[in-house]
């Protein structure tokens, strides 16, 4: 190094030493929030917010904690041990039925991402192809909406098998159709080296089945404690998604940390395909739907189907549900 290069870096370091350091940023407010899976690009908003200091700048300190097989943020919400929770609007309109005030703060994904996946040797691509095959559906909240588009194509499956954390049933050709997602497990099968051409893929939204799907919520006791605060956690976790829409390489990086830290199984790739379509589900295009919003048609049609499948009984008003 030439003594005028090493002056220039003493000056530098001289400069940096010299400088006031910044003030120290106030301690924001304890928020917990519990997502309904393992760490993954799904909830990536919510990271991001963190990582970038969004949530810092609202004045809140936030904790996401993941939830996974054998865990239930409801309960932990329930029992006051954590603020917020992720979870689908059929699963919180489930448990407010059963007593437990929930209130939705955000509806984050408001396009479904719900499809039938069948082999092209087995179901062709008519739904009606469906009846006489076995078919496996997730258990839970997430089932009433594929027997309701079913009865409405008037399909008859010879069975209908529980599906679990896997597809590894439809690999093995055990059943000839299963429940994926659109930004996940349609992805692992082709993980798996299964091509496209091999697949006939049934998008329940295309026949007007199709429901938001995550959303935050709290309780009513928080919402009546500290609206500002459940305001500010709102409008943090939104533009976190919104910064993940625009810098979606650095999201990606960020969800990794998270995924790295918690050993989930899973690769960089995957989680770029999730990314991708859970954006296309929560970033409206044009006038699609208001981000973050709720609409009361939606709100209205999931209900009309989870009546229809015998799931609720005495929902909430559009009103109280929303905690307006």
């Amino acid at each position: 190094m030439t003594l005028h290069k090493t002056l220039l870096a003493l000056a530098a370091v001289l400069a940096a030493l010299l400088t006031p350091a910044p003030p120290a940023v106030a301690a924001g407010k304890p928020v917990e929030l519990m997502l309904q899976w393992t760490h993954q690009a799904q909830f990536a908003g919510y990271y991001v917010a963190a990582a970038k200091g969004i949530y810092q700048a609202h004045g809140l300190d936030v904790r996401i904690i993941q939830g996974g097989p054998g865990l239930d943020p409801m309960n932990e919400l329930a029992n006051g041990d954590v603020d917020f929770v992720t979870a689908w609007l059929p699963t919180a309109l489930t448990r407010r039925q059963d007593g437990l005030p929930l209130v939705n703060v955000a509806q984050v994904v408001n396009r479904s991402n719900l499809l039938l996946i069948g082999w092209k040797d087995g179901p062709g691509g008519s739904s009606r192809d469906l009846s006489g095959r076995r078919i496996s559906i997730w258990e839970g909240d997430f089932r009433a909406p594929y027997l309701a588009w079913l009865q409405s194509e008037g399909v008859e499956p010879a069975a209908i098998h529980p599906q679990y954390y896997s597809v590894n049933l439809f690999l093995r050709k055990g059943v000839d159709a299963c429940s994926a997602m659109y930004y996940n497990e349609y992805h692992m099968l082709y993980q798996a080296g299964v091509n496209e051409d091999e697949l006939s893929v049934f998008f329940l939204k295309d026949y007007g089945f199709g429901f938001p799907e995550d959303g935050l919520y709290c309780t009513e006791g928080t919402l009546r404690l500290d609206r500002e605060m459940v305001a500010a956690f709102r409008a943090a976790s939104l533009e976190g998604w919104l910064y993940a829409a625009r810098h979606p390489e650095e999201a990606l990086d960020i969800v990794m940390e998270y995924v790295t830290t918690a050993n989930v199984a899973t690769n960089r790739s995957h989680m770029k395909w999730m990314l991708e379509k859970i954006l296309a589900s929560i970033v409206p295009v044009a006038d699609s739907w208001t981000l973050g919003e709720l609409a009361r048609s939606d709100y209205e049609k999931t209900v009309l189907m989870m009546k229809g499948q015998n799931m609720l009984h005495n929902p909430p008003s559009y009103e109280a549900f929303t905690g307006r």
